[in-house]
């Protein structure tokens, strides 16, 4: 499922990226743009023992001064209180964009600016439960998600390993408390196989306040069993999975559905007509609706993606009631990076950047009165 669905994914991204291509020329331009790499896959290296033990090996981390999550929206007012108590650990999506490897290099000037910036605007609605985590990884590049070649299987596989030194190590400096897993994309599609590896059926499963598996398809007969912790089914619900993919109306997802229909699940067995999870970050409740009354703030960034305002009431939300996708209504105005078909996918956590934030600090209070 990674590579033909995050083929999709891999257009979004573009389009986030991409600011000199408007929307209008973005198909024939991306016709003539290769970003599958040219070079021969080199198999990477396995992380030194105790690499994550390092600050400089994440883009969040307590010993670092500088943190891209600490972020919040202009005009934005929030309740003084304390900080949780919780540690999170955040997985970013591709910020990769170059076609002369198929996993980005660790010291990548480009890639690393893109991904602060998506920390800035995604890992933020965490920064009031507790420490964030977000590690530095060698993410597969844009153009690996863009071939069958079973190349691409092998960089997202070196990806994931990345990601699962550094839980590892995130787990050993956090060996008790709460936990918070969050991702986004090629973030969540590496939290998912964590979850099923590291986390199903372990003690750590107990930990987990809940795992923020957002702009990433999850089937809920065939994904979820294996991931070790079901749906949260409502609003105060721990322990559990929150999962969303954002499109307006009149909503198009035939890319993605024909895509997903054609994947087999964890459990091996066809993903085809199966429902995806959907939780309303309006309401904290699986399959539901609410008004635009109910959004307490969706964040517009700026055109440079590095900084944003926040407006309440701008955007409703309702599952729908065949797949599974979350439905927004008339299609908001967050600028020009909207994938065809009504596509919100870049805007999964800004749309709900104010709810999200509840929503964790919800949970986290649920977790703690236990």
């Amino acid at each position: 499922m990674a590579r033909k669905f995050l083929y999709v994914i891999a257009i979004i991204i573009a389009l986030l990226l991409a600011a000199a291509v408007s929307y209008r020329v973005f198909p024939q331009v991306f016709q003539r743009v290769a970003f599958v790499p040219t070079a021969p896959f080199v198999e990477q290296e396995a992380m030194p023992q105790n690499a994550y033990a390092d600050p400089d090996m994440w883009f969040v981390h307590p010993a670092r001064s500088d943190n891209p999550a600490s972020w919040t929206p202009r005009d934005f007012a929030e309740d003084a209180g304390p900080m949780g108590s919780a540690a999170i650990f955040f997985v970013h999506p591709t910020s990769y964009l170059d076609r002369s490897h198929w996993n980005a290099p660790l010291d990548d000037d480009a890639a690393n600016t893109r991904a602060r910036q998506f920390i800035r605007g995604e890992a933020s609605v965490f920064n009031a439960a507790g420490q964030i985590w977000a590690p530095r990884y060698r993410q597969a590049t844009l153009g690996a998600f863009m071939t069958d070649d079973a190349t691409a299987q092998r960089a997202l596989d070196a990806a994931y390993r990345d990601v699962a030194a550094a839980f590892e190590q995130f787990v050993a400096d956090n060996p008790d408390g709460p936990i918070i897993l969050a991702g986004h994309s090629q973030g969540s599609l590496h939290l998912t196989r964590l979850l099923k590896d590291k986390v199903a059926g372990t003690p750590l499963a107990e930990r987990i306040v809940a795992a923020y598996v957002i702009g990433w398809p999850v089937s809920v007969a065939h994904d979820l069993p294996a991931l070790g912790l079901p749906a949260c089914d409502g609003p105060a619900a721990t322990g559990c999975i929150v999962s969303w993919q954002s499109y307006a109306e009149p909503a198009d997802a035939s890319l993605v559905l024909d895509v997903y229909d054609a994947t087999t699940g964890f459990d091996g067995q066809p993903r085809k007509a199966s429902r995806m999870l959907c939780s309303n970050p309006l309401t904290g409740l699986p399959d539901s609706a609410a008004p635009a009354e109910a959004n307490f703030g969706t964040v517009k960034p700026s055109e440079d993606f590095n900084d944003g305002t926040i407006t309440p009431g701008a955007v409703s939300a309702r599952c729908d009631d065949d797949r599974g996708l979350l439905l927004i209504g008339d299609p908001p105005d967050l600028g020009g990076y909207v994938l065809p078909g009504n596509n919100y996918h870049v805007f999964d956590y800004p749309l709900f950047w104010a709810n999200t934030r509840i929503d964790v600090k919800r949970r986290l209070a649920a977790f703690g009165a236990r």
